[in-house]
């Protein structure tokens, strides 16, 4: 439909649905009420796709998903009162990732109205933007969030009711050019001497650095320095020879080994938190430790640094390069570039070359997550997307399974809440239905998110589910089990999850030895016209090995 002049005259709701087309919203998520019925039709009728979820919880956390695979805007549109109060979690997950991602929330503005809350505060509370519509000026409104939510940001926009059906002057397009202020040159001589003189620089990209592939390798190049990632940026560097993978407490032994040797640690987008330092205790104190990010808010928060720099990590990269010219120092004359490291990171930079016991077995059988997961990887096509949900068992597959790119992975983690992976992955999927999207996630979080498989067969996907089955919330077991606490809470009697989901419509596999996968490579071969759930019933005899390491910063 053209976004041009029907009539005399337009519905707010209808201008608003435009606009956000016009923007270049193509995907909504969300689940339709009255107070959004308009919006939502509007945006339909625009040109973009509806995608019905089963709850508002999951279709905030597709619309996460969406953008985070896309690396475009993600759109929610929910219900006025309870539907944007049980989007909560999704859009606080949201917020604290910095995910560019856009809620359509109408208002019941009256205070005396059983539909009333207080919406701006409710934003501020989870660190989300809030915008308004005003009927005077839609389109203008509606843009300007937009645009926040293209820089960055999660952004709910009020619409109060009588807003929305307010008549207004018709919206004809097109939308209008944004004029960019010139960036001011990033200040980086210090940074350029701290890296001219550091003989084991090592480079730790995060979140704010997913777009920045080329010119942090470049960079890496010149000065020979090594290249690691938080979890949220994993892929970033995928193929690298120099790719130390996930910092913090996913690392390898040899990643951690090598980072606590480091004289220059250089964070790029990344505010260096807990899970990423291992608590403080990864990054020597020795060190130099420099920070560079566009938010100036940012440096410092998780723990001291020498230097900061502000800027956009891509500009500066690119001015770091531009004046170190054709210099190069860590690569030579003592730094640790050698061809014996690079064997070294080949043979022993991946968990699956660390040896381990397998501790699977029993009567009824269970699979051990590592062996499970290495069998994963080989099954899987390398072109695929990896959606992580949150516990216990959580860093098999996000550091088992590779990624072909910082786009193959999605990690739920910014608020730790269990039960988001599914939802997101669907998002993912919508995202990218060109590549595998693979599920993983723990059976407590498995259970919580169930209803979305509806979702996954209405639209067809070929998802792959992969269910690490403790029977327990596994990360309670292994915190308080050792100190004798009861645990009867946290453990459940062993559920047939592959006849959940084959009662949404799912085909559903358990799996308790690796023989049992041959399912799974039979529908890799096939059509993959819907969704598979693999119900693994794994061995929890023990804690993950990130969860001890963390459990140890408590």
């Amino acid at each position: 439909m053209s976004n041009g002049r029907t009539g005399p005259e337009m519905r707010v709701a209808e201008v608003v649905g435009r606009v956000l087309h016009g923007h270049g919203a193509r995907y909504v998520f969300g689940v339709v009420g009255s107070g959004n019925f308009h919006v939502t039709n509007a945006l339909v009728a625009a040109g973009a796709r509806f995608v019905a979820a089963a709850h508002e919880g999951g279709a905030a956390s597709m619309a996460d998903g969406y953008a985070r695979t896309s690396g475009t805007v993600g759109v929610l549109s929910v219900h006025q009162g309870p539907g944007v109060t049980n989007a909560l979690t999704g859009l606080t997950e949201a917020a604290k990732s910095r995910t560019p991602m856009l809620v359509l929330a109408p208002e019941a503005t009256a205070p005396r109205s059983n539909f009333f809350i207080d919406l701006p505060s409710l934003a501020a509370s989870v660190g989300a933007d809030f915008h308004r519509v005003r009927a005077t000026h839609a389109a203008e409104d509606t843009g300007a969030a937009y645009r926040a939510v293209a820089r960055g940001a999660t952004v709910v926009l009020g619409l109060p009711l009588e807003v929305q059906s307010a008549v207004t002057e018709p919206w004809v397009g097109p939308v209008p050019a944004v004029v960019s202020t010139p960036a001011t040159a990033p200040q980086v001589e210090p940074l350029l001497a701290a890296l001219q003189a550091a003989r084991r620089p090592v480079f730790i990209a995060g979140r704010g650095a997913r777009t920045a592939r080329d010119p942090l390798i470049r960079l890496a190049d010149a000065c020979g320095a090594l290249l690691a990632v938080s979890a949220a940026a994993k892929g970033l560097f995928a193929g690298d020879p120099w790719n130390l993978d996930v910092a913090g407490g996913f690392a390898t032994p040899l990643t951690a080994e090598l980072i606590g040797a480091a004289d220059l640690v250089v964070a790029w987008g990344s505010t260096l938190n807990m899970w990423t330092t291992r608590h403080g205790e990864l990054i020597p104190p020795s060190a130099v430790v420099v920070q560079v990010d566009h938010d100036p808010a940012a440096f410092g928060v998780n723990r001291p640094v020498d230097l900061a720099v502000a800027g956009e990590v891509t500009a500066v990269a690119e001015a770091v390069l531009d004046r170190l010219g054709q210099h190069v120092t860590g690569s030579v004359d003592g730094g640790w570039r050698t061809p014996e490291l690079a064997q070294r990171i080949r043979d022993h930079g991946r968990w699956r070359t660390v040896p381990y016991q397998d501790e699977g077995g029993g009567s009824p059988a269970r699979i051990d997550p590592r062996t499970l997961s290495a069998a994963l990887d080989d099954l899987l096509p390398r072109d695929r997307t990896v959606v992580v949900d949150s516990g216990n068992f959580m860093g098999y597959p996000s550091m088992w399974l590779d990624v072909p790119d910082v786009a193959g992975f999605c990690f739920t983690q910014a608020f730790q809440s269990v039960g988001l992976g599914l939802a997101s992955a669907l998002g993912a999927a919508v995202a990218r239905p060109d590549r595998l999207t693979v599920a993983a996630v723990g059976d407590g979080g498995f259970l919580m998110s169930a209803t979305e498989l509806v979702t996954a067969v209405r639209l067809a996907l070929p998802l792959l589910v992969v269910i690490y089955d403790d029977a327990a919330y596994g990360a309670e077991v292994h915190h308080f089990g050792p100190d004798g606490h009861p645990l009867e809470t946290v453990t459940f009697p062993d559920t047939d999850l592959a006849a959940i989901a084959s009662g949404y419509g799912c085909d559903g596999v358990t799996v308790r030895t690796i023989d049992d996968l041959a399912p799974l490579r039979a529908w890799l071969a096939g059509p993959r016209t819907g969704p598979l759930v693999v119900d693994a019933k794994v061995c929890g005899t023990r804690g993950s090995w990130w969860l001890e390491e963390a459990f140890r910063g408590h």
